[in-house]
């Protein structure tokens, strides 16, 4: 069907009736799917099933049920707590109380396995203590719920616990009404009005997952390229937003922007046109599912005219519920670039499977992560007990962004790519009854013009890390005897030593259990390793180590330099240009395995990356629904800002 205009839509009676209009530009096509468009999408569907992302009947109708009784739960407890703070019987009948969900299953996208992330919405009598205390004392004693705990001092405080084999992490939000309706509709911005900020960071979650389904022109057709793009972007180990790759909102808002600008498409012709327009948008013009707003309620939002931290997003996705906010703010310069070669890859992949050169398949193939480097940092962290391990790791796996971004900022580095995925320890390193978790961080250095050797410290980077991390241990209280980190750097033919064969040799073709991590073996240039096809959280709420880490002297702590890695001073990494020495330094830990009790010398304050504050012109577009922050071959950008092309990928 030829593709029509965005200002109408031919009827069968040949009347033209309103296209409603998605987004803030006119679509790209409006273009009707033609048969063999539903038949790619049929295979596409049966190409995902074997991974494990749709959930079967009996598991859907599990989940409802265990939300129906936590809500009747939440409805009860209000009440009694109404009957307590001598409300009227009148008032306490219709007090009301709701559950609202959000993330991946209020998209309905949710996996085999997936948590739920869950809202209690409560009146304005109840406060946040009696959710931490009486509420969870409530839970208590029910024999369905397991593993309960409370992070009440997170960014974002939660309660988190196994209800009948679902996990749920359960929110609070105290609204200004003197009773909740069923009927409630969390979308309206003047419920924000007179709201602690902890009230606000809780209910944005459920307004942004309601804005986003909203948005979009064809909910199922949304729903299906989503789990497609979650998909190739978890096997291509590139779902991580705390390690400055996206997280699920983010792709969710990416996926929602292709469906505004091909409305009529179905998911095979959006995977596609999804790669299309990301792998030629030129960042850092930002995504926008809307118009941006002010409701004057004077909450910080994002906007690079009057924040100039904005400026420095490399790759602003905006959320679309007020107070409208940048969900990738980790990302960093070279996550950056590796996602957008991924897209790239991607736009080659399924440009082969439209022209039926290839099957849908090829698209969720993991690459191989340990083939593409020469050089690697193994980053190590143990600690003496499996409880205060889970700690210990979670705290870690915050921080490595912070090392990501000491190392981007060495003059001789060109890129660290971190793999999502961690690994346990080898047996040589685990000692005694040490828990062990390693991370993996490739290195491409700057090729050198002259052909003299450069010595390349990374000390400073990784002491700087470390001392991050434990300067964040002590400050909340964490750091515990055992707790340790260490980092290594290793050449490609030194990883056996830490992996086994099957993970360094498995073949990109290989599927492998859906629910395990699965690598690759015939890397490229774009490559990475697959990451952990988990059913994890999906969302991007704060954690208890989302928050800045405050500035404060190191912390000593008191370990064995013995335990992890042998005892040698930090060796300087030397570099040859061209061509590349058979022989570089050996293997040299970096001892970091305790902060410096002096600190090094102090470099240079860190230069900002070296962006153009976005022209005033992309924010006019935005009010006067032009087209060039959707049309991204048009974006306005200086020229050092422009992605650089491959030539073959130009459509």
């Amino acid at each position: 069907m030829k593709e029509m205009s965005a200002a109408s839509v031919s009827t069968l009676s040949g009347q033209q009736q309103p296209q409603k209009h998605y987004g803030i530009t006119s679509s790209i096509s409006l273009a009707f799917p033609r048969e063999i468009d539903h038949m790619y999408t049929q295979k596409l569907i049966e190409a995902m099933k074997p991974f494990g992302v749709f959930e079967d009947e009996d598991e859907l109708n599990h989940r409802l049920a265990v939300l129906g009784k936590l809500n009747s739960i939440v409805k009860e407890w209000i009440s009694e707590i109404s009957d307590i703070k001598n409300l009227p019987p009148s008032a306490v009948a219709n007090v009301g109380g709701k559950i609202f969900t959000f993330g991946s299953y209020r998209l309905g996208v949710h996996t085999k396995g997936a948590d739920i992330d869950a809202l209690c919405v409560a009146p304005r009598h109840v406060e946040r203590t009696d959710f931490f205390l009486s509420f969870f004392e409530k839970l208590k004693q029910l024999e369905e719920i397991k593993d309960l705990r409370a992070v009440e001092d997170a960014f974002v405080p939660v309660i988190k616990f196994n209800f009948d084999g679902i996990e749920i992490d359960l929110l609070f939000a105290r609204l200004a009404l003197p009773s909740i309706p069923d009927n409630l509709d969390l979308r309206g911005d003047s419920l924000l009005r007179n709201l602690d900020i902890r009230c606000i960071r809780s209910l944005n979650g459920c307004r942004v997952t309601d804005e986003i389904l909203y948005l979009v022109p064809n909910k199922e057709n949304f729903r299906l390229t989503l789990r497609a793009i979650k998909l190739w972007a978890k096997r291509r180990g590139i779902y991580s937003n705390m390690l400055g790759f996206l997280g699920g909102v983010s792709w969710a808002m990416l996926v929602a922007r292709t469906c505004q600008l091909y409305p009529n498409a179905v998911a095979a012709t959006l995977v596609h046109k999804f790669f299309l327009v990301f792998s030629k948008w030129e960042w850092p013009n930002p995504v926008l599912l809307k118009q941006p707003e002010d409701s004057n309620l004077n909450l910080p939002v994002w906007d690079p005219r009057v924040n100039p931290s904005d400026r420095y997003h490399l790759m602003p996705i905006i959320t679309p519920a007020y107070p409208h906010q940048n969900s990738t703010y980790n990302v960093s310069t070279s996550t950056r670039t590796i996602m957008s070669e991924e897209f790239k890859n991607g736009l080659t992949v399924t440009d082969e499977i439209l022209l039926g050169k290839a099957e849908w398949s090829k698209l969720f193939e993991p690459p191989n992560f340990f083939q593409k480097y020469k050089h690697y940092i193994v980053l190590t962290a143990s600690a003496s007990t499996e409880d205060n391990h889970l700690e210990w790791i979670g705290l870690v796996e915050s921080k490595i962004r912070v090392l990501v971004g000491n190392l981007e900022r060495n003059e001789y580095i060109v890129l660290a790519h971190v793999n999502p995925q961690s690994f346990p320890g080898s047996k040589e390193s685990r000692i005694e009854n040490d828990y062990v978790s390693m991370w993996f961080i490739g290195i491409s250095f700057k090729k050198m013009e002259s052909s003299e050797s450069v010595n390349i410290d990374l000390t400073y980077d990784i002491q700087s890390f470390t001392d991050t991390v434990y300067r964040q241990a002590n400050n909340i209280n964490m750091l515990k005897d055992g707790m340790k980190i260490e980092a290594t750097h290793v050449k490609r033919k030194q990883l056996h030593q830490y992996l086994p064969p099957d993970v360094l040799q498995r073949k990109r073709k290989s599927m492998g259990d859906p629910n395990r991590s699965s690598t690759g073996g015939d890397s490229k240039r774009c490559s990475m390793d697959g990451s952990q096809l988990d059913s994890s959280r999906d969302t991007d709420t704060g954690t208890p180590f989302s928050s800045p880490t405050p500035v404060c002297m190191p912390f000593k702590a008191e370990v064995d330099a013995e335990r992890v890695t042998p005892s040698k001073p930090p060796v300087p990494l030397f570099v040859e240009s061209s061509p590349p020495p058979r022989r570089l330094s050996r293997a040299c830990p970096f001892r970091s395995s305790a902060p410096s009790p002096q600190p090094p010398r102090q470099p240079s304050p860190p230069a900002r990356p070296q962006l153009e504050a976005p022209s005033p012109r992309w924010w006019a577009a935005v009010s006067s629904h032009a087209r060039p922050v959707t049309a991204p071959q048009s974006c306005p950008m200086g020229p050092a800002q422009r992605p650089q092309r491959d030539p073959t990928l130009q459509h």
